[in-house]
């Protein structure tokens, strides 16, 4: 059983679950989904034809911490008595993630953690996924880690080396899928006369003032390059949306648009300059396709991409992001060496590993 309920996770999932249906022989595969997310799950879902088997719907208005972690691990309990599955695989560091592999635990039913092993080390930072996945990695029996370094990290905390496999990231995986050539959209033709810069903004530890600083930086930025056009991909966050009208509106060449689905949003990322973001996905998925990432964040559970070249973390500070965004427009080797950077996140085959080692272990 795989289980996940958000866009990010359905992105990274979808390719295994198609990858585990490939092999009918060896696997009967259920898909459950939680609904933490509701309209951009799926949105992805259906971009990689995935039906679930069982689907949670949880998403409430206004819905805090509290309640999606309640409801996943109360109303999970009935599905996994039924289906009784060999294995639940969970992705990550979502709530879901993290609520659907407690209740895996408390039944005893192995958890295998795709994506185990990123660590910044602060509980804290991004809040609430770095306790979600250091727990996930407690309860687990397989990690599926997508780098040496996440198979470090999790040796130094006693995990044992038999059950650790470095497999690549999933989210590569996806990307085989979903970009093609030519590509177009109205926001995209629109933008094709200058350098586009792709936005994404929605952690929860930089609402308030430190995206009121980002998206400061960014006008700033843009007001003094009339070269460079913008697209935001607005998240469904209320205090985000707040945040991002009241610093961005009136703006003519940045566009604030609704959550693209993923296939646009992929394309979107291979036509784009540059990337800005707080995403933690993106830091994986924009080197592969040659894009230098602004990380506006204070940490990053992904240094491989910082040690490489092609991230580079800039904080939420408005000066030391303004800095940063300007030297990449202005400075064209500084651009090309993060530009031209390895990208250490895979090869795209990540879900062909993950199945190898379940068709051995189970």
């Amino acid at each position: 059983m795989l289980v996940f309920g958000t866009r990010p996770e359905a992105i990274k999932m979808c390719p295994l679950v198609n990858e585990l249906k490939r092999r009918s022989d060896q696997f009967e595969v259920v898909v459950c989904v939680t609904g933490q997310h509701r309209r951009m799950l799926d949105q992805v879902l259906d971009t990689f034809d995935v039906v679930p088997d069982c689907d949670l719907d949880i998403m409430s208005m206004n819905q805090t911490l509290f309640d999606i972690t309640c409801h996943v691990l109360l109303d999970i309990k009935a599905v996994l008595e039924s289906v009784a599955p060999d294995i639940v695989l969970v992705h990550g560091d979502t709530t879901t993630s993290f609520a659907a592999a407690l209740a895996a635990f408390y039944l005893h039913i192995p958890v295998g953690h795709v994506e185990a092993g990123l660590r910044t080390g602060d509980v804290y930072s991004p809040w609430p996924e770095e306790f979600n996945r250091q727990a996930v990695d407690i309860i687990s029996r397989y990690y599926f880690a997508p780098t040496e370094r996440a198979r470090v990290n999790l040796l130094s905390e006693g995990k044992p080396s038999e059950r650790i496999y470095v497999t690549g990231n999933t989210g590569i995986d996806a990307l085989k899928t979903t970009i093609v050539d030519g590509y177009d959209h109205s926001d995209l033709t629109w933008a094709r006369d200058g350098r586009m810069i792709l936005i994404t903004a929605h952690r929860r530890e930089n609402l308030g003032e430190p995206m009121h600083q980002m998206f400061r930086a960014i006008r700033r930025v843009m007001e003094e390059h009339p070269d460079v056009k913008a697209i935001y991909p607005i998240h469904m966050n209320p205090a985000v949306r707040e945040a991002a009208h009241a610093e961005l509106d009136g703006f003519d060449r940045l566009r604030l648009v609704e959550p693209l689905e993923v296939f646009d949003f992929h394309n979107f990322m291979a036509a784009s300059y540059l990337i800005l973001t707080d995403s933690g996905g993106i830091q994986e998925e924009a080197p592969s396709l040659g894009k230098p990432v602004l990380v506006m964040r204070d940490t990053t559970e992904r240094p491989e991409g910082v040690a490489a070249g092609t991230l580079r973390l800039v904080g939420t500070d408005e000066d030391d992001i303004y800095q940063a965004f300007t030297e990449l427009l202005d400075d064209e080797a500084a651009y090309a060496a993060m530009a031209c950077s390895s990208n250490p996140y895979g090869d795209g085959r990540a879900s062909q590993r993950i199945a190898d080692i379940l068709g051995c272990e189970l």
